[in-house]
């Protein structure tokens, strides 16, 4: 059983930690259990806490972006937990998922909501699915939450997505991409709620909301505000791209952290 006594925890990086390290006790931040976790060389708290390199040449600016992490809090801690040593062959395939979403998503940001230009894209056709699976679900709650269930149905499943990638797997990377699913879910709604003053898009029955069925003249309609549908429509797409580019952001940041611990030989990120 591990004797020396920990300044920082080594998962989460968080200090200060409870003086009694013996077991069951476990770091107040991320909960894990200080005497059944050892760090992959037995000074690294030491010289992280000195703000020196590591063994594989820690650069000073990573370490001051860590710094900012510890103080900052435990919100921080999780949302940017990175594990000691980052296997780089994924560290490098995450870069390359980045990338991918990057262009992705500035292609669908750049697309036209009046239009609904989004709709003829790959990602509009899984979405449809939660949406349709959202009318479904919500229907036990009244006939106006049946509608409405269709647009919670595809912001919730991304969101619990993300949800469960950062507090269950601690992969704020993963999360950060579920965020970026959340916007571009916003993004598909926003020409939606545009079209419900002028219908003008063809949805799954053939025909356009002017024959009924549009969830959002129903909505709109319901609570008096049909006339302000393309400003609200322009608005959600506003709030969409700003959610991609935060999750952008995040994860690039994750990334940023990680790549100060990429070791050749990690099979398993702990």
């Amino acid at each position: 059983m591990r004797q020396e006594t920990y300044q920082r925890c080594p998962k989460c990086h968080r200090a200060p930690l409870p003086t009694d390290q013996a077991f069951p006790v476990a770091c107040p931040y991320c909960g894990v259990i200080l005497a059944k976790v050892d760090p992959p060389s037995t000074d690294f708290n030491a010289r992280r806490d000195r703000g020196g390199s590591d063994a594989d040449g820690g650069h000073s600016r990573a370490n001051a972006a860590q710094q900012l992490i510890d103080e900052a809090g435990p919100w921080h801690a999780v949302l940017l937990a990175v594990p000691d040593r980052v296997d780089a062959m994924r560290f490098w395939g995450r870069c390359a998922l980045w990338l991918g979403f990057a262009i992705w998503g500035l292609v669908l940001i750049a697309q036209d909501w009046r239009t609904g230009e989004i709709g003829n894209s790959f990602i509009h056709r899984p979405l449809l699915i939660f949406h349709e699976a959202g009318h479904v679900v919500f229907m036990a709650f009244g006939h106006w939450l049946m509608i409405m269930g269709g647009t919670l149905g595809q912001l919730i499943m991304p969101a619990v997505m993300a949800v469960a990638l950062l507090w269950k797997n601690r992969d704020p990377f993963g999360a950060a991409i579920g965020v970026w699913f959340l916007g571009v879910s916003l993004l598909d709604i926003a020409p939606y709620i545009y079209d419900a003053l002028v219908p003008q898009l063809t949805l799954l029955s053939g025909g356009t909301g002017e024959e009924g069925g549009h969830d959002w003249i129903y909505l709109l309609s319901s609570l008096g505000w049909l006339p302000k549908a393309q400003l609200l429509g322009g608005l959600v797409h506003k709030l969409g791209a700003l959610v991609v580019l935060l999750a952008l952001a995040w994860a690039a940041w994750v990334l940023l952290l990680q790549h100060r611990r990429v070791a050749d030989d990690v099979l398993m990120e702990d």
